[in-house]
Order: C-alpha cells, then sequence, then structure tokens
C-alpha cells in the first residue's frame, strides 16, 4: 500500500515536472519588462483585434510599418484604469506610450498608457514616465 503511494506521489511529480518544462520558452519571456527597452517611446495605429483576458490584456494595431502586438497591464490592472470591454474596438485610433521589444525584429510594445479618443487609461499608474500620453 505505501508503495503504491509513493508510485503514485513520483509519477505525479514526474507530470508536473514534465508540463512545467513544456510551457514554451516564448510565453515566459514576454512576461515583466526585461524583454523591452529602457527607453520610453510612442506607438500610434489603428486597432485591429482587443483581448482584455489572462495573463494580460492584448492589443494588435495596425501601423505604417505593419501590426504590432502590444501588450497591457492584467486584467485586474486594466479595468482599474477603466480600460474594460468595448472602450476600444477594431477601427479606432489609439496613442500608446511604453516601451518597445528589444529585438529591433520584433513588433511588440508593452503600454503604460492608452489612448483612444480623447480619454487616456494609465494601466501602470505606479511606474514612473517619461513621456505625456495622447495622439
Amino acid at each position: 500500500m505505501r508503495s503504491s503511494f509513493i508510485s503514485r506521489t513520483i509519477a505525479a511529480l514526474a507530470v508536473g515536472t514534465g508540463l512545467s518544462l513544456a510551457v514554451p520558452v516564448t510565453a515566459v519571456a514576454h512576461h515583466g519588462w526585461a524583454w523591452t527597452e529602457e527607453q520610453e517611446s510612442r506607438l500610434e495605429g489603428t486597432i485591429t483585434e482587443v483581448s482584455l483576458g489572462n495573463p494580460h490584456a492584448h492589443i494588435e494595431v495596425e501601423t505604417d510599418d505593419g501590426v504590432w502586438e502590444v501588450d497591457l497591464a492584467p486584467p485586474y490592472a486594466t479595468q482599474r484604469a477603466g480600460f474594460v470591454e468595448g472602450v476600444a474596438k477594431p477601427g479606432d485610433r489609439a496613442s500608446f506610450t511604453g516601451h518597445r521589444s528589444k529585438d529591433a525584429g520584433e513588433r511588440r510594445f508593452k503600454a503604460e498608457t492608452v489612448t483612444v479618443g480623447d480619454k487616456t487609461y494609465d494601466v501602470y499608474p505606479s511606474r514612473q514616465k517619461s513621456m505625456k500620453p495622447g495622439t
């Protein structure tokens, strides 16, 4: 009986370890700020897609140089900032302040502020900002 319990425990640990190793590196790589440039910048374009789900809100934006993937804060922070369902939709013009990917070939941006129309949403209010939001 005891050896059966130990065998099941070892099997469960092995499966858990295997699953944790199966997580793609890119899924982990873009959380936090280490993947972004230190210098703040602005991105402007037309929204093509909005997702407010976990692990963080996400917007696709068409710009003059192609489609950019814009990461926002986790859902609880975007909601607290007032950036909720219906605030932004495909076709809306938007301006973001935040940080571009360090990888120059990657069109990825981590936004601190989002401006849609005449309303700005500060999804990372505790971060110090060097740029004024808006369009």
